[in-house]
């Protein structure tokens, strides 16, 4: 019995029609294929669908208008006192997230339903041109004027309507929110309660019962969390100056100490005062390492080197802390001699400014 089988491998070409073989320099490599077929869309054929289509649009924009509503309703009729409950700061969040997301989902999704279901779809190809001057004008103004009737906005009052309510109330909750920013701080960040009452020199207290400190109760290696005397007797504002006042108070060798020149009196007998606020993004420095002499920030592991009046040596911080001046009274408690010489905290924009205020 003889099998006939085919040769699969004689080297013969197979000719597709579409690649041209040696010798055939007159046919193309790759045919043009041209666009596909255009499809219509039921909006296309079916003005009932296209009406349909529209009221959609129009509900999505509504929809949006109402996410507004519902955030500046939440924002402004819901108030929160000192004495409000969690329960009611979850409920405004939770309005004012759902609020926002939907003044927002709204837009976005009417806008590509308006594209996908009304405005025409077709494709265009055109060759590229040189660029003119008044024809080039005149053909820009011609592919607006296109735009502006293919999307149908002339045509179709209501997703006109609706969309501008939809684009007029939706930067409304943005500027609800910088309402709440307050008031501008001015001189506030440049000074703290460090600075003295006319002769009376602020005592430095144990944070958080307000006890004076002595210099004898203060040893070397120890660490001390310290806030300006007066503050716990504020009844306003009491967290925002401490924020800014807090020192962390530490007793080195003398010796090991290298003040810069004009610093020399700013501590007493080793005991040094630097502020707890990281220069980085305002963390508390709350971490002393007694046998190395460095403050550790456990925020982003910014690391201060207390021998060199807080001397940046690791991590992302840019300046050193900033020191207060301390001395002694005639009791023996430890007081500060003057305010900052420099602001406190992480960098802001005034910062260079209310520097130069302190100083001057």
């Amino acid at each position: 019995m003889r099998r006939i089988m085919g040769n699969h491998s004689d080297g013969s070409p197979n000719h597709s029609g579409t690649v041209a073989t040696a010798g055939q320099n007159e046919v193309e490599k790759f045919q043009d294929p041209g666009l596909p077929p255009h499809r219509l869309r039921l909006a296309d054929t079916d003005p009932v669908a296209a009406k349909r289509a529209e009221r959609q649009v129009a509900i999505l924009f509504g929809t949006s208008v109402i996410g507004t509503l519902v955030f500046l309703v939440a924002y402004f009729a819901i108030d929160l006192g000192e004495d409000t409950s969690i329960a009611t700061i979850r409920t405004q969040n939770l309005l004012l997230g759902l609020g926002t997301a939907f003044a927002m989902l709204g837009i976005g999704t009417g806008i590509v339903h308006w594209a996908k279901a009304l405005m025409p779809d077709h494709e265009v190809s055109e060759e590229r041109h040189a660029i003119r001057t008044e024809e080039d004008r005149q053909a820009a103004v011609r592919i607006v004027d296109d735009i502006v009737d293919e999307t149908g906005i002339k045509r179709r009052p209501l997703i006109r309507n609706t969309l501008l309510g939809a684009v007029a109330l939706a930067p409304l909750p943005a500027l609800a929110i910088f309402g709440d920013l307050g008031p501008r701080p001015d001189n506030a960040l440049a000074h703290t309660m460090w600075a003295p009452e006319g002769d009376k020199l602020k005592r430095l207290t144990r944070d958080p019962d307000g006890t004076p400190i002595k210099a004898s109760d203060v040893t070397i290696g120890s660490a001390f969390h310290v806030i300006p005397e007066g503050l716990n007797e504020l009844h306003e504002g009491k967290l925002n100056e401490k924020a800014k006042a807090v020192v962390l108070l530490m007793r080195l060798d003398p010796d090991s100490l290298n003040p810069s020149e004009g610093r020399e009196n700013w501590s007493y007998n080793g005991i040094v005062a630097y502020s707890k606020i990281c220069t980085h993004v305002g963390c508390p420095v709350a971490l002393y390492e007694q046998q190395t002499h460095h403050l550790l920030c456990p925020c982003h592991q910014s690391t201060f080197d207390l021998t060199q009046e807080c001397k940046v040596i690791f991590g992302p911080a840019s300046r050193p802390l900033p020191q207060l001046p301390i001395a002694v009274d005639a009791e023996g408690y430890l007081v500060a001699t003057s305010d900052f010489r420099e602001p406190v905290g992480p960098s802001y924009w005034e910062r260079d400014e209310h520097e130069r205020l302190i100083n001057s």
